[in-house]
């Protein structure tokens, strides 16, 4: 395996997916780009294990689902790739909610997911007859963040409320959310600039995990509001499920806000700024450390799902998930500029895997 961190024609890839494409469509990886400067993480990548490289492999594979893992699945599969030249894969970042749909209606090998599944999603599954192994792989920060020249460092979850939750649809302006926050406990000075929120929309696991991790779906309910819901997409707020666009939209001026996942946002380079956040325990920024040992608030994991039957069925499709899971595999977690799980729980995924 080369040694390269975040990959940015792997990641190329998966966002001129979403741009062209959005709920659905399929892309082939292209070859390696330069590498990043995206810090490795210390985490521990555990035992070592006796996962076959799976020299000699031939088959295809089909993965669909969130714009966050695909940068690791693109990059396990090049390098499944380089060891078996007659293997052939297939995979997309429409959203970890579009890619479920398509894996629970028996479309897909494996489901890349942002969030866990649904008890919904699990029961489409269940009325497909498809039936499938949760394999967590790594971890992730949802990182907010804003342009370098928005006088904000830190936002407390109240705020985080006030700017995006189900009260802010008539929020144009940063101070027009002043009051809400004050209310809630903040004491956050907001600037008077026009605010333009680019952030992933409805079909995206980063979502979810953002409206559930920042305590959008607590303070709604504490309020009598609509709970895990963001502010309507309008005029100040562009939902996408392009992470580039998503980037492209904060990088455009002060007053801007988003969130994406911690690579994407290290891969952004000095042209946005990351927003501490504060759930009651001050402001902590998104760093490697801090997303490893869950003390950032917004720290969420990452997870694989394969279809059994599929497994039984396609040796391809089995032995890429043996290579996903084994130390070399698993490297491209750290590569990709995401956190490596600790040792125990890489040995109970590895474990899960084994007793499916």
């Amino acid at each position: 395996m080369s040694s390269r961190l975040f990959r940015p024609a792997a990641l190329l890839a998966v966002l001129i997916l979403a741009a062209a494409c959005g709920g659905s469509g399929a892309t082939q990886a292209p070859s390696t780009g330069a590498p990043s400067t995206a810090a490795p993480s210390t985490a521990s990548l555990g035992a070592p294990t006796t996962a076959p490289t799976g020299a000699g492999v031939s088959g295809e594979i089909f993965v669909t689902g969130s714009s966050t893992v695909a940068p690791i699945s693109l990059a396990l599969s090049e390098d499944f790739k380089a060891l078996n030249p007659n293997f052939g894969y297939t995979v997309e970042g429409p959203g970890t909610g579009d890619g479920f749909a398509l894996f629970c209606g028996g479309e897909a090998d494996v489901a890349d997911a942002s969030r866990a599944i649904k008890d919904t999603e699990a029961t489409e599954c269940t009325d497909a007859a498809v039936e499938y192994t949760e394999l967590k792989v790594a971890y992730d920060g949802i990182t907010v963040m804003t342009h370098p020249d928005t006088p904000i460092d830190c936002l407390t979850t109240a705020d985080l409320y006030a700017l995006f939750g189900p009260e802010s649809d008539n929020v144009a302006n940063w101070q027009d959310a002043q009051t809400l926050a004050t209310d809630l406990g903040s004491s956050a000075q907001f600037p008077d600039l026009a605010l333009q929120i680019t952030a992933p929309g409805e079909e995206s696991g980063t979502y979810d995990a953002f409206v559930e991790l920042g305590g959008i779906t607590a303070t709604a309910a504490d309020r009598g509001k609509e709970e895990g819901v963001l502010r309507l997409p309008g005029p100040n707020y562009t939902a996408s499920p392009n992470d580039n666009v998503i980037v492209e939209g904060v990088e455009a001026g002060a007053g801007s806000l988003g969130f994406v996942g911690f690579a994407y946002f290290e891969h952004a380079g000095d042209a946005v700024k990351a927003i501490a956040i504060d759930a009651g325990e001050g402001c902590i920024d998104p760093t490697i450390e801090t997303i490893a040992d869950g003390t950032y608030p917004l720290s969420r994991p990452l997870f694989i799902y394969v279809n059994n039957q599929k497994a039984t069925d396609n040796a391809a499709l089995a032995a890429w998930v043996d290579f996903y899971l084994s130390d070399a595999g698993i490297q491209n977690v750290v590569d990709a500029g995401y956190v490596a799980l600790p040792a125990d729980e890489l040995d109970a995924t590895r474990q899960a895997w084994a007793n499916r």
